[in-house]
């Protein structure tokens, strides 16, 4: 889910299956985000190719980028938060 203003997460507290509105509703959010960054990064790409594309083009582009970045940043770190609270009953595979 998005982060709020103040820079603090936008927590989901869902049922332990995962599958309620909510948070089917935050998932396919998180699927469009980085769906949008991967869009954003072929666009960026091809500007980035193009050594004729002027530099407003290439800034613009880099701004989005980073949106984007910290877009798959905040996915990952949530889908990070909710992988530790299914682990928590069950031993790490990485330490076998």
């Amino acid at each position: 889910m998005p982060w709020t203003h103040e820079g603090k997460p936008c927590l989901l507290s869902a049922d332990e299956g995962g599958g309620g509105y909510l948070s089917q509703l935050a998932d396919g959010l998180e699927a469009v985000q980085l769906a949008m960054g991967n869009d954003v990064l072929a666009h960026a790409r091809k500007l980035l190719d193009d050594p004729t594309s002027p530099n407003a083009e290439v800034r613009y582009a880099a701004i989005r980028l980073a949106e984007c970045l910290s877009d798959a940043l905040r996915v990952a770190e949530s889908r990070g938060m909710r992988l530790d609270d299914s682990d928590s009953d069950s031993p790490s595979e990485a330490s076998a």
